[in-house]
């Protein structure tokens, strides 16, 4: 309880360090596609102008930039996951929050993916995704108490039958087998 307690104020002191644009990881393949993931490095796919455009704040709507970070973390281009995802005007996006976690657990700074997880639950505790992604993050760090909560959070929410469900289960019982 203590390790985790440790785990989340480290991660939330750490979010502000991390907020800032930075268009440097990735490669694309050029194109005019219709996925931010068929834009070159530091672009996403605009849908008004079905182009793609280096981002700037205010030009997209947060749909739009949810929409291109996920294609980005997505696609494994974590660090323009994030330089998209931070420019959102919305901060308190649990959509954005929850992909903003992932590409930073991605990226390999675990103790940030789980701050931006436990802010997207904050403000909703029902984002199942979240959850699915939390308690993954927790095997990562070798919390299985951690991940097993989460899938008990899960179930509480959609059952045993849900994609969420399936999937941290089937994590936990790989962590457990290794």
């Amino acid at each position: 309880m203590r390790r985790r307690l440790l785990i989340q104020v480290m991660a939330v002191a750490a979010l502000p360090l991390f907020a800032a644009p930075a268009f440097t990881a990735g490669e694309g393949g050029g194109g005019s596609g219709g996925s931010s993931t068929q834009c070159k490095k530091g672009e996403v796919w605009d849908k008004k102008l079905k182009k793609c455009v280096t981002p700037k704040y205010g030009m997209l709507d947060d749909n739009n930039i949810y929409e291109a970070g996920h294609d980005l973390a997505m696609a494994g281009r974590y660090d323009e996951a994030i330089a998209v995802l931070s420019l959102a005007a919305n901060k308190q996006d649990p959509r954005i929050l929850n992909y903003l976690g992932y590409s930073h657990r991605h990226s390999g700074r675990v103790t940030v993916g789980l701050g931006y997880y436990e802010e997207a639950l904050r403000i909703d505790p029902n984002y199942t995704l979240v959850r699915e992604y939390l308690g993954e993050a927790h095997l990562q760090i070798g919390d299985l108490a951690g991940a097993q909560q989460q899938l008990a959070e899960i179930e509480k929410r959609t059952g045993k039958g849900s994609r969420e469900y399936g999937m941290l289960a089937e994590q936990i019982d790989h962590f457990m087998r290794s």
